[in-house]
């Protein structure tokens, strides 16, 4: 598979354990880790607000398109092995809907959260 860039917030403590527990499933693969906190050219490569980076996870796919939420987890998931069920069980019609809106929300709040906490 091609690579993917995967950019995280790693100024957030739930999401940089989160991505650094993936790194360590995903050690091996063709992922490029880019940290929105710490490297000012990924910021600019993703085209949207800083916060909106900050906010949710993204990730550039093997086509070049631009993923976030939900759909960056399937991407990475995609790519990872032994993680190939979750990708497929969070693309079925049924509960993709629902992943969002609790996706959405848990993003959400952990951003105020963050912010809150003045971790940027």
């Amino acid at each position: 598979m091609r690579e993917i860039r995967v950019y995280y917030n790693s100024a957030c403590p739930v999401c940089n354990a989160g991505i650094t527990h993936q790194r360590r499933r995903m050690a091996g693969c063709a992922v490029q880790w880019r940290d929105v906190h710490r490297d000012l050219a990924a910021r600019r490569e993703i085209p949207a607000e800083l916060e909106y980076v900050r906010e949710r996870l993204h990730v550039v796919d093997e086509a070049g398109r631009i993923r976030s939420g939900v759909d960056a987890f399937e991407i990475i998931w995609r790519h990872s092995p032994h993680e190939h069920w979750k990708a497929r069980l969070i693309a079925l019609p049924l509960v993709r809907p629902l992943v969002t809106v609790l996706y959405n929300a848990f993003a959400r709040g952990l951003y105020k959260w963050n912010r809150w906490m003045r971790h940027w």
